[in-house]
């Protein structure tokens, strides 16, 4: 690439900038780094970090966040003038308002209180996360298509992805649709290292990730697991050196951070493996966009690890499979100090190892109570077979806890639980619903999400009237069906009085308060 050279964006769209080295390198991924520094006319810089692909290749990813031009010059750690050295500028414009929610609004970052998602224009977000952690290795493009627009549908507007296979015992066919297959980041994984990046397979991740992201579902990209992972034989997020991880991390969030992404630098462990933090100092390092950075844990752990770091924008629990309700957990997380968004990040998988385990409204209730809670980051969904990415119900080398009987991941995507968790986002859309936190002191004992005199969002199992309290609560009211989005009925209550809003009783109703 030349000097001078002028790419056209549109806001929040990703443009690439290849870079081809002077020289070879025996292995580019480990031994080089290359980043650029994007500087705008009126002196804000945003830097990237650029990404090997291979060869002699490297790659920067960059998204503008608003209009103007943006001058680019690269820079890295060898003395190469295909490296280094090198400028072009960036025009971006904005073009009529594009369809996509976050070409619109941008990405999502921490509400100003750190408890829930905005779109970088303020627009408040609900996450509505699914669970397809195999989908990256397993998964075809074909199929990704067909998963991306059965959840778009529903309302998800997310989905947990393990990068890349993370068992070091896994054995199977390099062949996606095999039994037991599964495509292989690093071939050096089995041996607990993250040397040997594979550039085919983050090639073919590409793909996936663009079929995600056309369909508005954000990645949440985990970088090696830390807990039972995919069959249980030897996560190598424990194993992986902190500084391997950190690498791994950075790479990431420079292929995959200038479109939609969460980083979940944690993933079933305890959150104090010496990986994860290097992973979330690393991603803040690197990530101008002020993505979402965060942990998931495995049950048996107290949720709060780094919970003053910098780095940490969100904790996440995991109450087990078991098929409980367990919004305490999510309560407990969100008392603690400093202020981090929390959320349930694995329930019970619906159909897990047993026909009907959390099942149908099953995972409605899991998700409004989790919620109300104080989960206001938002819900998360998971279904057996479907977060392993089996084939079909009875494919061997899976564990049967795990699958759903008589499922493969298509059968599953059909589950009448995901329904219920992909409306909770869609019921929520467009409300001030930044920074909300559960409030006993409105009504009479019921779940309730307040932002004072904003909006009041109170989530019922059986219905009936409610009776509000006080002036923080605005005056105009619907109340949904959760299980349909359908408004049942609408009022306006008198101003500061006690006044009982009318509802039957006998079924699940969404009362929300809201003058906007």
């Amino acid at each position: 690439m030349t000097d001078s050279t002028t790419i056209t964006a549109q806001p929040w769209r990703e443009v690439e900038i290849t870079l081809t080295a002077a020289q070879d390198y025996a292995n580019g991924y480990t031994d080089v780094e290359v980043w650029a520094d994007f500087t705008h006319d009126d002196g804000a810089v945003l830097r990237r970090p650029a990404f090997w692909n291979g060869g002699r290749v490297w790659q920067i990813r960059f998204a503008a966040p608003r209009d103007g031009r943006w001058t680019w010059r690269n820079f890295s750690t060898v003395d190469d003038a295909g490296l280094a050295g090198q400028s072009g500028i960036v025009a971006c414009e904005a073009s009529a308002a594009p369809a996509n929610r976050f070409h619109r609004h941008g990405f999502w970052r921490m509400s100003p209180g750190k408890r829930s998602l905005i779109h970088a224009d303020g627009r408040a977000a609900i996450l509505a996360g699914d669970t397809a952690w195999g989908l990256p290795w397993r998964a075809t493009h074909a199929e990704c298509e067909v998963y991306a627009a059965d959840r778009q549908a529903k309302g998800f507007n997310a989905v947990l992805l393990m990068s890349v296979q993370p068992d070091m015992g896994a054995r199977g066919p390099r062949d996606r649709s095999a039994d037991e297959g599964f495509d292989v980041g690093f071939e050096d994984l089995p041996d607990g290292r993250l040397n040997r990046l594979n550039p085919a397979y983050f090639q073919y991740l590409d793909g996936l990730s663009n079929i995600l992201a056309e369909h508005e579902i954000v990645a949440v990209w985990q970088p090696v697991f830390h807990g039972f992972g995919w069959k249980g034989l030897q996560t190598a997020g424990p194993v992986v050196p902190p500084a391997e991880y950190a690498r791994y991390c950075r790479y990431l969030v420079a292929r995959y951070g200038a479109r939609p992404a969460i980083y979940l630098v944690g993933g079933d462990g305890s959150g104090r493996e010496p990986q994860i933090a290097a992973g979330g100092e690393e991603v803040e390092r690197w990530d101008a966009y002020q993505q979402p950075t965060g942990i998931h844990y495995r049950p048996h752990i107290v949720a709060d690890a780094s919970q003053d770091a910098e780095w940490l924008d969100f904790q996440w629990c995991q109450t087990g499979h078991s098929g409980e309700h367990v919004p305490e957990r999510v309560a407990d997380m969100g008392r603690n100090l400093p202020v981090k968004a929390v959320a349930n990040g694995e329930p019970t998988y619906e159909h897990g190892g047993r026909q009907g385990r959390a099942s149908g409204w099953w995972q409605g209730h899991e998700a409004w109570s989790n919620l109300c809670a104080g989960g206001a980051m938002g819900v998360v969904y998971g279904a057996g077979s479907l977060w392993q990415w089996a084939h079909r119900g009875d494919e061997p080398g899976q564990s049967d806890f795990f699958l759903a009987p008589g499922a493969g991941w298509r059968q599953a995507l059909d589950f009448e639980g995901s329904r219920y968790v992909g409306l909770v986002a869609r019921i929520l859309d467009g409300l001030p619903t930044a920074d909300m936190a559960p409030n006993w002191e409105v009504t009479l004992g019921r779940r309730g999400l307040l932002v004072r005199g904003k909006l009041f969002i109170c989530y019922t199992e059986e219905g009936g009237p409610l009776l509000i309290f006080g002036d923080e609560v605005p005056q105009h009211y619907r109340i949904v069906d959760p299980r349909s989005g359908a408004v049942v009925s609408r009022g306006v209550r008198p101003q500061g009085q006690r006044e009982w809003i009318p509802a039957e009783w006998g079924a699940p109703l969404i009362y929300i308060f809201c003058d906007e």
